[in-house]
C-alpha cells in the first residue's frame, strides 16, 4: 500500500482503471467477447504509443529536438509576436498534415527545447502544443483518428471532408490563438511559469545562465548574446528576456555532442513521417521500425542511454484500463443516455447539443471512446449532427489531463523534462478555450453548410 501512495498520481489512477477494467470482465458487468473486441482494437495503438515515445525519448537525447529548436527561435529575431506566430503555425500545420498524437509526442519536445536554449518560460511553448494538437485537428482524416471515423460514416473522401470542416478548423485555431496570448504569452503573462526544475530541459536552462554569466564577465558586445546581471536573473526567472519585454534573446546555431546520434535519429524521425504522410504505412509499423533504428544507433554509439524507464509504462496501462471502463458503461447503458442527451434534431440546436455531449464526456471519459460511443446514437442521416459531435470530440478534450490521448502523450513529454502546469490553471483556461473554440467551430460549420 506505501508503495502504491508514493507512485504519482497519474500512475495511481493508471493503475486504478486497468483493475476496474479486468473487475468488470471478472465479475461480467463487461462480456469477454466485448473486452476482446476493445483489445484487438487498441492493439495497434498500444504498440505505437510504446515505440513513439521510446523513439521521441532517445531523438531528444541525441539533440535533434535542440537543433530544430534554436532554428525557429533564430526565425523570429528575438520578436515574442513572431515566435508566437511561428509556434501556432508550425503546431497547427503539423497536426493538421501528420497526426495530433505525432505532434504531442514530437513537437512537444522541440518547443521545450526551443524554451530552454532561448531562456523564456517553457509553459507557454508547451500550452500552445497541447492546444494545436487538439483543436487543429478536424481538417484532413489523417489529422485525428475519429476523422477517419467520421468521413467513412458519411462518406466523405479527404477533399470532401477538407472541403466541409476547413472554416470549423480556422475557426477553432482563431479561438486558440486568442486564448493562448491571452492565457500565456501576452506581456505579464509569458514569465510567470518556472523552468523546468529537472530532466533535460533544466540541464539546458542550466547551460543558458552559464553561458549568459560568462558572458558578463567577458564583456561581449555581441547584440544577441549581450546580457547584463539583470538579464541573467530574468533568464533564471525563465522570461529570457533582454532588458525589453516584447524581446527574447535568439540562440546560436546548437551544434549535437555527437553527430552521428544526431543525423541516425533525424534520419529515424524523418522516415516515421514519410511513411504515414507518402507510403500510407501504418502509424505503428512506422514508429516501431523509426524506433528500432534509434535503439541501434544508441546500441553502438551510447548504449548506457537505452533503459527500460524509456518505455512509457504509465500509458501502456492507462490506455487498456480506460478502455475496458468505457466499453462497460457502454454496455450498460450509455449507448441510450447519449441518444437520450444527442437527440434527433439536425438543426442548429441538434448540432449544439452533438457537440457539448462529445466535448463535455470526452472530458469525463476520453475523446476516442466517447466518439465511437457518440457515433451509434447519431441518426444515419444527420451529417452535420455527426460532424458537430466530431467537433466536440475533437476540439473539446482540452480541459483534463485524460480527455484526448494526445494530452495524456503532452504531459508525459511535459513530465519528462521537468515541466510542471499546474492542474487547476490547465483546467480553468481548457475550459474558456473548449467552450469558445466548440461554440465557434459549431456555428462556422452551420454557416457553411
Amino acid at each position: 500500500m506505501r508503495v502504491f501512495l508514493r507512485l504519482h498520481v497519474l500512475d495511481r489512477v493508471a493503475i486504478g482503471l486497468l483493475a476496474i477494467g479486468l473487475l468488470c470482465v471478472a465479475t461480467g458487468l463487461l462480456p469477454t467477447g466485448s473486452a476482446g473486441d476493445a483489445m484487438t482494437r487498441i492493439a495497434p495503438l498500444l504498440a505505437f504509443l510504446g515505440t513513439v515515445i521510446v523513439l521521441a525519448e532517445l531523438t531528444s537525447k541525441a539533440e535533434v529536438f535542440d537543433v530544430v529548436a534554436a532554428r525557429v527561435a533564430r526565425v523570429g529575431r528575438g520578436s515574442y509576436a513572431a515566435l508566437f506566430l511561428l509556434c501556432v503555425a508550425f503546431a497547427s500545420v503539423t497536426t493538421i498534415a501528420l497526426n495530433l498524437d505525432t505532434t504531442a509526442v514530437l513537437l512537444t519536445p522541440v518547443m521545450l527545447a526551443l524554451a530552454s536554449r532561448v531562456g523564456i518560460a517553457p509553459v507557454p511553448l508547451a500550452m500552445t502544443t497541447v492546444w494545436l494538437a487538439n483543436t487543429a485537428s478536424l481538417l484532413l482524416p489523417v489529422s485525428n483518428l475519429t476523422n477517419l471515423l467520421a468521413a467513412d460514416r458519411v462518406a466523405l473522401s479527404p477533399l470532401g471532408l477538407a472541403g466541409r470542416m476547413w472554416a470549423p478548423q480556422l475557426a477553432a485555431i482563431a479561438v486558440t490563438m486568442v486564448c493562448l496570448w491571452l492565457f500565456y504569452w501576452r506581456r505579464g503573462k509569458r514569465s510567470d511559469a518556472p523552468a523546468p526544475t529537472s530532466g533535460p530541459g533544466a540541464a539546458r536552462v542550466d547551460d543558458l545562465r552559464a553561458g549568459a554569466a560568462d558572458d558578463v564577465r567577458a564583456g561581449s558586445t555581441d547584440d544577441v548574446r549581450a546580457v547584463n546581471a539583470d538579464d541573467v536573473r530574468a533568464g533564471s526567472a525563465g522570461d529570457g528576456r533582454s532588458g525589453k519585454s516584447d524581446r527574447y534573446r535568439p540562440p546560436e546555431v546548437h551544434r549535437p555532442a555527437d553527430p552521428v546520434l544526431y543525423r541516425a535519429c533525424g534520419l529515424a524521425c524523418a522516415g516515421f513521417l514519410l511513411a504515414i504522410l507518402v507510403a500510407d504505412v501504418e502509424l505503428w509499423i512506422a514508429s516501431a521500425t523509426a524506433a528500432a533504428v534509434a535503439v541501434a544507433a544508441f546500441a553502438v554509439r551510447d548504449r548506457s542511454a537505452l533503459r527500460l524507464s524509456l518505455v512509457p509504462w504509465r500509458l501502456l496501462v492507462m490506455v487498456p484500463g480506460m478502455f475496458l471502463v468505457v466499453e462497460t458503461v457502454n454496455a450498460n447503458g450509455l449507448h441510450d443516455l447519449l441518444a437520450s442527451a444527442i437527440g434527433h434534431d439536425g438543426g442548429l440546436w441538434g448540432l449544439f447539443r452533438a457537440a457539448a455531449v462529445g466535448g463535455g464526456l470526452s472530458n469525463v471519459l476520453n475523446n476516442l471512446p466517447v466518439y465511437l460511443a457518440g457515433e451509434g446514437a447519431v441518426p444515419v442521416g444527420n451529417h452535420d449532427q455527426l460532424l458537430a459531435l466530431l467537433i466536440g470530440t475533437n476540439v473539446g478534450p482540452v480541459v483534463t489531463p485524460w480527455a484526448s490521448l494526445a494530452t495524456l502523450l503532452w504531459y508525459e513529454r511535459c513530465h519528462a523534462y521537468g515541466v510542471r502546469v499546474p492542474v487547476a490553471r490547465l483546467m480553468g483556461t481548457g475550459a474558456v478555450l473548449a467552450v469558445g473554440a466548440v461554440v465557434a467551430s459549431v456555428l462556422a460549420l452551420t454557416l457553411t453548410g
